[in-house]
């Protein structure tokens, strides 16, 4: 039981860091579920995101996968519930208030400031993933081809994320 009040609480704080998606999250993710709680080891933690940008759907549901990991079905269910009800409760009455600070003057200035906030948490969830993902040079090389590719191309992202895992796979195998 006290474990699923652990994954309860560390999914419901994570919910409310989710300005901006998923990776705005990221490094507390990986400070919560692998370094303080230890649920999981980076390769992992990095393993199960991975999964969830590929699988269909918000790429989040990913949190199911780590609540299964610790503690079963039970834990899957907490962790997503965890996950999506603050957000969506916060969501819904900020979303009311909103509505009615129309004519706000501060309005624009919120908006502007929780853009940079967005970026800031995002970028910080690219270098803590980079910094866990790309330990060889061969495999920086192969981030640096994917993004090129997703840049330049309006290519379905699975695509080149498939291929880059296969790359990888043959990089394992054959080094």
């Amino acid at each position: 039981m006290k474990q699923l009040l652990e994954i309860g609480g560390v999914f419901a704080y994570l919910s409310l860091l989710t300005v901006g998606g998923g990776m705005a999250a990221f490094p507390e993710l990986k400070e919560l579920t692998v370094n303080q709680y230890h649920w999981l080891t980076f390769p992992e933690l990095l393993h199960y995101y991975s999964l969830g940008q590929l699988a269909p759907g918000p790429n989040m549901m990913m949190v199911a996968s780590v609540g299964a990991h610790v503690a079963g079905l039970a834990g899957a269910a907490v962790a997503l519930i965890a996950f999506l009800l603050p957000t969506g409760v916060l969501t819904f009455a900020v979303g009311r208030l909103w509505n009615r600070l129309a004519d706000w003057p501060w309005r624009g200035a919120i908006q502007r400031g929780l853009g940079a906030v967005s970026v800031g948490l995002v970028l910080a969830g690219v270098i803590i993933m980079g910094h866990g993902a790309l330990t060889q040079v061969v495999y920086g090389a192969i981030a640096v081809g994917v993004f090129g590719v997703l840049m330049l191309t309006k290519i379905n992202p699975a695509w080149p994320i498939i291929a880059s895992g296969a790359v990888g796979i043959a990089v394992q195998l054959l080094g």
